[in-house]
């Protein structure tokens, strides 16, 4: 429908009447927005902003009785974050009613249901764009069929609407702001796909996805140049407002954030209930409530789709109640000013109704929280020291020596553990070395952890087997028991578990994709308490990671050098090992506790160092994997130094020069230097390279004390549980085994002859399960 409008337009030396033609859309009427993202007017002149959407450029409508300019192109220019700018993102637990949690449901089912309609238009389209290779010989021939195809992020956008205005449930739920950003991640994707990165590698047909991956919905960064302009998910209130709805009984009336901030960790400081109760908006002589002057608790607020009937959806927030936390949220939310986007994220979590937990991740412009003990500790780093790392699959040794050795030997001066630990500066006299591995306790607490996760899985894989019996073969004792019984004119017996392999086809693939199997409502809540105990494991391993770290940097220097291995080819010949103790992921958090101090993690070739097969001295000594000791014997022309491997290896390390520090290849090893500081106290280096003289504890990684909720993971004190009794049927015989190795409380088991035997027995063990049964087992009368 066209629309022709009229009506005076002020000019620069007069004015006059001009016609100007205007197309009105469906999607211009409904959205109050443009297709090119531009804003609407004012309620008052809706239908004169609706005419002017679509304006030539340059033209302009003017209201004659308030002068005001409702439709234009924008000559400002349009503000951009900085590339390079400082941003923080805090993740805020949202914490909503049944009704509240219904909608958000719903909101989260509506976007998937746009961003796999998006995916699948993306992929048929690429699909359709990698069969016209006769019609992309050229840059040019590309580039046309790209846009024939619609292969453009406006494109991509564009469907995004018409799916929108297609579906009217999507409108009861969706915004078309929030309809464009969830095109723009599906762009990114295709993205990918068309155009290589600068290694020349592209990635794969983007796919539909699976609705257990959907956990994120963006929002739209609000409008820095114009106030109140949010245009999706909003957030309302302020840090003083919360605190003062939900302060703590024994906190004084009238605390501000500040006062809470400086309150000693442990003390509480809010009680909010486990559902906090919805704030309602601020109204001014009967109108409506304008969430922009709440300035009470902070709440989520989102208004909606189009032609949602229900008002806005208001969700409030829960902080930490700890006073460890306040100098953080102190930091991000008491500038509301500096607050950027707003995404909608959910977790699996078997613990909240429907086992999804909301969360509403901010987005800051500002750098992230430094607490003021990590600043002092990066400050009195020893930046006149040089250190060598040697990563290993169990354990990571680092070696550090001056930069500028003293010129009598000096460098060989040992240091006690604590003074290297505590002040760092004493200790710059001397080889330092430090070696950090897992202790006992924390081994056997990895071990219970896998053993658990173990028993999660068989659980999970027995539910599925029962829930989808048709799908799975009888294992190998079924079938025998099932050949007896036959044999024995039995009827056969019913398998209400199948223990065999999935009935697949000839070629291997199975016959039935898993993603349609049946899956009982047990199994789905063991599947979120797994993936709920695997993120908060990754989230103490980070903490331990980072406070490990911190701790090297603190007595090493922040000028450290590794070899550049990778751990992936670690991980396929010691997997367990490298699970256990995560080599790489404490690497990583060296490089970046280096990079905060002021330094720089350096990376080595190994190919031209070979650090573990030198000797300080220059001389090669070749070694095995199984030898662990690095000897350079004296009769065969060495120097005599004896030391672990990986700390001789670590402080060979700390000599590499590299002639571009982004180039691991043109790393050399200065012997000249080696020789002079690590062999000029005699025939070998006493201590520092037998043994740690600085050792760093390693943080346990326990899932308690509140890891994976942000905390800093603890180790708590070992507690010994009684065991749990359980109804466990009597083994058969044919499937015990009994051991025959002692265990440390008990003799060894008497012998006759030249076999074991049982000590209650005292006859020979003889291993039943692999004897055929008798022969008149069937034949029974």
């Amino acid at each position: 429908m066209s629309a022709v409008l009229q009506s005076e337009v002020g000019r620069e030396g007069g004015a006059g009447p001009v016609t100007v033609p205007s197309i009105v859309g469906s999607s211009v009427s409904r959205y109050g927005m443009d297709e090119v993202g531009g804003t609407a007017c004012g309620a008052a002149s809706d239908a004169v902003a609706g005419a002017a959407g679509g304006l030539v450029d340059g033209a302009t409508v003017t209201d004659p009785a308030s002068g005001r300019r409702f439709r234009g192109k924008n000559k400002a220019p349009a503000w951009r974050r900085p590339a390079d700018g400082p941003v923080t993102v805090v993740r805020l637990r949202l914490t909503p009613d049944p009704a509240a949690r219904h909608r958000l449901e719903h909101l989260f089912g509506a976007a998937w249901s746009l961003k796999r309609a998006l995916r699948r238009d993306a992929r048929s389209r690429a699909l359709a764009f990698r069969a016209g290779h006769r019609r992309r010989r050229t840059p040019a021939e590309t580039k046309r069929l790209r846009v024939r195809l619609g292969l453009s992020r406006d494109a991509l956008e564009r469907a995004a609407y018409r799916h929108l205005d297609a579906s009217g449930h999507l409108r009861h739920h969706l915004s078309k702001a929030v309809a464009m950003h969830i095109a723009d991640e599906v762009w990114t994707g295709l993205e990918r796909h068309l155009f290589a990165d600068a290694s020349g590698c592209r990635q794969g047909v983007p796919g539909a996805g699976a609705w257990w991956e959907f956990t994120r919905i963006p929002g739209r960064a609000r409008s820095h140049t114009m106030p109140r302009k949010w245009e999706t998910f909003r957030l309302h209130g302020t840090l003083a407002g919360h605190l003062a709805a939900h302060r703590a009984p024994g906190l004084p009336e009238g605390t501000t954030p500040e006062e809470a901030a400086a309150l000693p960790p442990g003390a509480s400081v809010l009680t909010q209930p486990r559902t906090v109760p919805v704030p309602s908006a601020p109204r001014n002589w009967g109108t409506k409530g304008l969430w922009w002057e709440h300035e009470g608790p902070l709440t989520l607020v989102y208004a909606g789709g189009p032609d949602g009937c229900r008002g806005d959806l208001v969700v409030p927030v829960r902080l930490p109640q700890g006073a460890g936390q306040w100098p953080h949220l102190l930091h991000t939310l008491a500038d509301p000013e500096a607050f950027h986007k707003v995404d909608l994220v959910r977790r699996q979590d078997p613990a909240e109704p429907g086992g999804w937990r909301y969360e509403a991740h901010l987005m800051v412009l500002r750098p992230a929280y430094v607490p003021a003990s990590t600043v002092v500790r990066r400050v009195q780093v020893p930046t006149g020291r040089r250190g060598g790392v040697d990563g290993n699959v169990s354990n990571l040794a680092v070696v550090s020596a001056p930069a500028e050795p003293g010129p009598a030997g000096g460098a060989a001066v040992e240091a006690s553990p604590h003074t290297a630990v505590t002040s760092p500066g004493l200790v710059s006299s001397g080889v330092v070395s430090s070696k950090v591995t897992l202790p006992p306790d924390e081994r056997d607490r990895i071990a219970r952890r896998e053993r658990k996760r173990r028993r999660r899985q068989r659980a999970l894989e027995r539910s599925r087997r029962a829930s989808n019996t048709t799908q799975y073969e009888p294992g190998r004792r079924q079938r025998k028991r099932q050949r007896r019984r036959q044999a024995a004119g039995l009827p056969p017996k019913q398998v209400p578990v199948p223990g065999g392999p999935r009935i697949a086809r000839a070629d291997g693939r199975p016959r039935r994709a898993y993603r349609r199997d049946t899956l009982s409502g047990s199994y789905r809540r063991l599947r979120a308490r797994d993936a709920a105990a695997a993120q908060r494991i990754a989230q103490s391993r980070k903490t331990r990671a980072r406070q490990t770290a911190g701790q090297i940097v603190a007595v090493h220097g922040p000028n450290l050098v590794i070899e550049d291995c990778r751990i992936s080819g670690w991980f396929r010949l010691w997997g367990r090992a490298c699970a256990r103790f995560t080599p790489g992921m404490l690497i990583t958090a060296l490089d970046h506790e280096c990079r905060a101090s002021g330094g720089r993690l350096l990376r080595a070739a190994t190919r031209a160092t070979a650090l573990s097969q030198h000797c300080p001295c220059g001389r090669r000594v070749p070694k095995h994997l199984s030898v662990r000791t690095h000897h350079c014997r004296i009769e065969d022309g060495g120097c005599g130094l004896t030391g672990d491997r990986d700390l001789v290896a670590a402080a060979l390390a700390a000599f590499v020069h590299l002639q571009d520090p982004c180039d691991p290849s043109t790393a050399r090893v200065d012997y000249e230097s080696s020789r002079r500081v690590l062999c000029a106290g005699g025939p070998g280096l006493p201590g520092a390279l037998s043994e740690s003289t600085a050792p760093i504890p390693t943080p346990g990684t326990s899932t308690r004390a509140g890891a994976g909720t942000g905390n800093a993971a603890a180790t708590p004190t070992e507690r010994r549980r009684e065991p749990r009794r359980r109804n466990r049927r009597v083994a058969s015989a044919r499937r015990t085994r009994t051991s025959t190795a002692p265990t440390p409380d008990e003799p060894p088991p008497p012998t006759m002859g030249q076999g074991a035997v049982t000590p209650d027995r005292h006859r020979k063990r003889t291993r039943l399960f692999n004897k055929p049964p008798p022969r008149d087992l069937f034949n029974r009368p």
